[in-house]
């Protein structure tokens, strides 16, 4: 899992074995050792609500999604989903959660777990 962050944005790529986990349990984590504190970031099901949300809490970032929505990315070819989360005093935030495509350019990292990108070059 990938995550990336810009101002009121934040970005998560998900792999194919990734996503397979996220179907059957309905939770991914990772943690960046920072030494301490550590950075986690978590995607995780969400049962009740209806759009993308998400919190910063004990340095760890958790992007909840909807069970419809996690029965439908995980099943079907849809790409991701995203909101704009209000965080109050006229600012959102925005949430994008989205399969991880390989890159059709040369990159040095593996993405022999990443989806097939359909813009790739046969």
């Amino acid at each position: 899992m990938k995550i990336r962050i810009r101002g009121n944005s934040v970005r998560m790529r998900i792999s194919k074995s990734e996503l397979d986990t996220f179907a059957k349990e309905g939770h991914l984590e990772e943690v960046t050792e920072f030494g301490n504190p550590n950075f986690g970031y978590a995607l995780q099901s969400k049962p009740g609500i209806e759009n993308l949300s998400a919190e910063f809490s004990g340095n760890k970032i958790t992007v909840y999604v909807p069970e419809e929505m996690r029965t439908e990315w995980t099943k079907t070819d849809i790409v991701g989903f995203d909101n704009n989360m209000d965080i109050g005093n006229g600012k959102s935030l925005f949430i994008l959660i989205e399969k991880d495509y390989a890159c059709i350019d040369n990159v040095l990292e593996d993405q022999s777990d990443n989806f097939v990108n359909p813009n790739a070059v046969c």
